[in-house]
């Protein structure tokens, strides 16, 4: 089981809104869906666009590079479903938000 690391602060990733981070070497995309939050891998496998950059429409970024498309509650690709961005356990405590590493 890994360790929870403080990444955000829950004003700083507002509701339909996603933030890049850096947490031990890893670049993770946290996203907030209607106060829910979820963190996918931030490196887009097409060419390493940063998904926590892109457009969040419901629960789907699309890559702000190439227009790739990840559910961001699965980490699963819209258009291949064999394409899956590792996913991360997120956790707030109280104005925190933890990632799992």
């Amino acid at each position: 089981m890994g360790n929870f690391v403080k990444v955000a602060h829950r004003g700083e990733i507002p509701v339909g809104q996603g933030k890049c981070v850096e947490v031990e070497g890893k670049r993770i995309a946290i996203f907030n869906v209607n106060g829910a939050y979820y963190a996918i891998d931030g490196i887009c496998p097409h060419q390493g666009g940063p998904l926590g950059e892109g457009e969040l429409d419901g629960t789907v970024v699309t890559c702000p590079w190439h227009g790739w498309e990840f559910d961001v509650t699965t980490g699963v690709n819209r258009d291949d479903s064999d394409i899956q961005q590792q996913q991360f356990a997120v956790k707030v405590d109280g104005d925190d938000i933890l990632v799992e590493v």
